[in-house]
């Protein structure tokens, strides 16, 4: 038999803050719409995630509201400002560039 804990687990050992990205499930369905919305829009849009930007920020901010993850600039996160959201070709005159 180990030295350690019931299942093989070290008893003494320091528990570790989960890593950035990482953040509690919401159990309690507080942002259940902003979810919805987003998911809907990649599946409309063949999973172009790129289309579905403003609803990942609202699913994003709205996570941030309910203290399911720590608040934190939206910049940060990619997103530039308001109108990066609502026409992301305005800067490429018309293109989406897919980095290749």
């Amino acid at each position: 038999m180990s030295a350690g804990g019931a299942f093989g687990g070290n008893r003494g050992a320091r528990p570790v803050p989960p890593e950035k990205g990482v953040f509690p499930l919401d159990h309690m369905h507080q942002c259940d719409l902003e979810k919805k919305d987003y998911i809907g829009c990649l599946k409309s849009s063949g999973h172009q995630s790129e289309n579905c930007r403003i609803f990942s920020k609202k699913y994003l901010e709205c996570r941030m509201a309910k203290n399911l993850m720590a608040k934190q600039d939206l910049s940060e996160l990619g997103f530039r400002n308001e109108g990066d959201l609502e026409n992301p070709r305005e800067e490429n005159n018309g293109r989406i560039e897919n980095g290749s």
